[in-house]
């Protein structure tokens, strides 16, 4: 056995045990699950049997996984660089690598929903229109506040969405987001490709 094969071979073998244990199964659990007894599932959790293809089909159908992804090596890379988000005042976004349809966005916002950014006083709280601004369009997005509170303007509630709470909401419904007070707050917002299409960067 080559030392790359040796890799592999170890990291699926920590691969599942850790799809097991996240799964809440028992060996003999899974030994059900596979005909397989509990005893040769643990040799090759253990490394002391070797790993048979026929066993890693029915491994990875038991834990509900694809054998690709069972037998796959460690990610190339896992850190996805932002790109500044001039379409969007300046916020970072991140375009997810594995599911290219969903993006990440960070935004500060200094205004409540609906005042037009660099208005004077926009910043002290003063009240927003309901409906300038607001905006509606297919897909879904959900936000997580940062720090500050968030003021969520969705069809005719307005909801207030504290630091470390998170929001999601259908985006046919007219929408707008801001500061509640007279602080900023920065939030995180996650969008579906049919939403991330009105939030053009």
């Amino acid at each position: 056995m080559t030392q790359e094969t040796s890799v592999v071979d170890d990291l699926v073998r920590k691969r599942l045990r850790a799809l097991r244990l996240a799964r809440g199964l028992s060996l003999g659990d899974l030994a059900e699950r596979t005909h397989l007894s509990p005893a040769t599932l643990s040799r090759l959790e253990t490394g002391s049997r070797r790993l048979a293809l026929d066993q890693l089909v029915l491994l990875s159908r038991a834990l509900d996984t694809s054998l690709d992804q069972l037998v796959a090596t460690e990610a190339e890379d896992v850190v996805i660089a932002p790109v500044r988000d001039h379409g969007q005042d300046g916020g970072l976004r991140w375009t997810l690598r594995d599911s290219p349809d969903t993006t990440v966005l960070r935004r500060r916002f200094t205004a409540p929903p609906g005042t037009p950014a660099g208005t004077p006083g926009a910043a002290t709280g003063a009240p927003a229109t309901m409906t300038s601004a607001q905006r509606a369009h297919p897909g879904r997005e959900w936000l997580i506040v940062l720090s500050g509170t968030a003021l969520l303007h969705l069809g005719t509630r307005s909801v207030r969405v504290e630091r470390d709470h998170v929001a999601e909401f259908p985006t046919m419904l007219p929408h707008s987001l801001g500061a509640a007070d007279s602080r900023p707050c920065e939030v995180v917002m996650v969008f579906d490709r049919e939403a991330r299409r009105a939030h053009p960067g």
